[in-house]
């Protein structure tokens, strides 16, 4: 029998009571201390408890940032109940997956998905509760989670093993897959070792998220939420240079938790230096794909040393490999080729690049990226065929192509999936063929990342259209957006007469692909002109 432990929602508990005035969420005009953080917290996994859910049940949402985010993801947590966020750009049909995939019994949403969700609330089979943020007749409010007349006294006990968290990351198969996260993952992994290789966040930090919460930024929280730091939202459904410039020098911001490339991209072509004052900033982590050299070289010169990079992905979360501020900094006075590197393993974790036989390759040759250490996911959620594929003698089995140099220094060079990263999310090619092959007027298709100034990668589809059928690229790009999310759409559609395909009938996607990236060092995220991951 498993020792009970910690559960990752004492990190809260102890902020409420050194810090319980101090502010933990600030929202555009509201502000929540973490006093009262503490208590909504405890009402909701009360409430959720009362109404028959059991520790180890699911429960998911679809949620824009928002202080509800938090408050959702700490109530299950203190609850013992199992978070399951969903990216709030998934279409319906993608939540209802999610939701089925899972088991969720609750599903928690803003008003802006409700109309979807009706349209779609066949898709959602296994939901026994549904709570609203907003306020539509009919459907039970999220104020009522607030006010529970049983509130959690304190966070139930739970093991070290016991899951907290389900990250649902797309697979190759199209279909997205739930990578199970443990207490010990949240408690150790996220938190503490957060704090301890990527940025030391302390009590006096104003912690800016301007990414989503149910993603990468959301994950950041738990340990600026461990050290009582204050947890600014970004105002805003979309991402503004100007209202983040705004919301730094307003709330004198010190630590923005997590930017993918392109808002990097963004914040420089919009900075200026006369109308805004990011002086208060100490530290940038960003990640979720590889940034153009060029790129990275000038957010340093114009924003300074305050960069910190991490390589991780939803099986292995926050951080497997990383680059520190002060190797931002004198890789690029130095002109030092490993600024464009992903860095070196973390202190607790321990990465190597094998071979097809699992076998360590040489410094400077390519093979698989694979991670150990409890930064590696429980398994896949109800997947044991994919848990087995991915998880090989303690060894995480990444998928991602890269190469070390002599000094530990880790290169990504390409995929060994067919995963596109497009703005810092993951698209993978066969969840959007399985809806274009459906249209009528597609005979066979082929979709990929092609190299883009601005999104790293580009979703491209190539097709080949049924005889006597006439469609066009707008059409298809079109149809894919009522069956997926808005960064998922082709963001191009080439017509070709046939495609190129094996002796045993499948199409040749890399023979296909391939010819996009003639010229450039690598095959992902751009790869272009020496770009941040070229081979040392």
């Amino acid at each position: 029998m498993s020792t009970p432990e910690m559960n990752i929602a004492t990190f809260l508990a102890k902020s409420a009571t050194h810090h319980p005035d101090h502010p933990a969420i600030v929202a555009g005009a509201r502000t929540v201390t973490y006093r009262e953080f503490y208590r909504r917290a405890l009402s909701i996994g009360g409430e959720l408890l009362a109404r028959g859910l059991r520790r180890g049940d699911r429960v998911a949402f679809a949620l824009h940032n928002s202080p509800e985010v938090l408050e959702t993801v700490f109530g299950c947590i203190a609850a013992g109940l199992v978070a399951v966020p969903m990216n709030a750009r998934l279409h319906a049909k993608e939540m209802g997956y999610i939701v089925r995939s899972s088991g969720a019994k609750v599903l928690i949403h803003g008003a802006a998905f409700t109309a979807e969700i009706d349209e779609h609330l066949g898709e959602f089979d296994g939901m026994q509760w549904r709570f609203e943020v907003g306020g539509t007749e009919g459907i039970e409010p999220y104020d009522r989670l607030l006010d529970s007349v049983t509130p959690l006294e304190a966070p139930v006990e739970v093991t070290a093993d016991d899951a907290s968290w389900l990250f649902y990351t797309s697979g190759t198969t199209g279909r997205p897959k739930g990578a199970t996260w443990t207490h010990r993952t949240g408690r150790v992994v996220v938190v503490m070792n957060y704090l301890a290789d990527v940025y030391n966040i302390d009590h006096d930090d104003v912690v800016l998220h301007a990414a989503p919460l149910s993603h990468g930024s959301g994950i950041v929280a738990l340990p600026a939420i461990a050290r009582g730091a204050t947890n600014v939202i970004l105002d805003a459904l979309s991402f503004s240079p100007e209202l983040l410039f705004d919301t730094v020098a307003r709330h004198k911001v010190s630590h923005i938790a997590f930017l993918a490339p392109t808002q990097i991209v963004a914040i420089l072509d919009k900075y200026d230096p006369d109308r805004f004052d990011l002086s208060t900033v100490k530290a940038v982590c960003y990640g979720g794909a590889p940034i153009y050299l060029e790129h990275l070289k000038a957010a340093v010169e114009t924003f300074g040393p305050i960069f910190a990079q991490i390589y991780g992905q939803g099986e292995a979360p926050i951080t497997v490999t990383g680059l520190t501020r002060e190797m931002h900094a004198r890789f690029a006075a130095t002109d030092d080729p490993r600024l464009g590197s992903a860095g070196i393993a973390r202190t607790d974790v321990e990465v190597r690049v094998v071979d097809a036989d699992g076998t360590p390759v040489a410094p400077g040759e390519a093979g698989e990226i694979i991670v150990r250490g409890d930064v590696v996911m429980r398994g896949y959620w109800n997947n044991p065929e994919a848990t087995v594929e991915a998880l090989r003698e303690g060894w995480l089995y990444t998928g991602d192509v890269g190469t070390f140099d002599d000094q530990g220094y880790l290169y990504l060079l390409d995929r060994t999936k067919d995963m596109v990263v497009s703005g810092g999310n993951n698209v993978y090619p066969r969840e959007v063929e399985e809806v274009l092959i459906t249209h009528p007027a597609v005979a066979s298709v082929v979709v990929f990342g092609i190299p883009d100034e601005y999104w790293g990668e580009a979703v491209h589809a190539v097709v080949v259209t049924e005889p006597g059928h006439q469609v066009t690229a707008e059409e298809l790009i079109r149809f894919c957006g009522e069956n997926l999310a808005g960064y998922k759409k082709p963001k191009a559609v080439e017509f070709v007469p046939e495609l190129p395909v094996s002796a045993y009938g499948k199409i040749l996607r890399r023979e296909v692909r391939d010819r996009y990236w003639t010229g450039h060092d690598r095959k992902v995220g751009g790869g272009a002109r020496r770009v941040a991951t070229a081979t040392p």
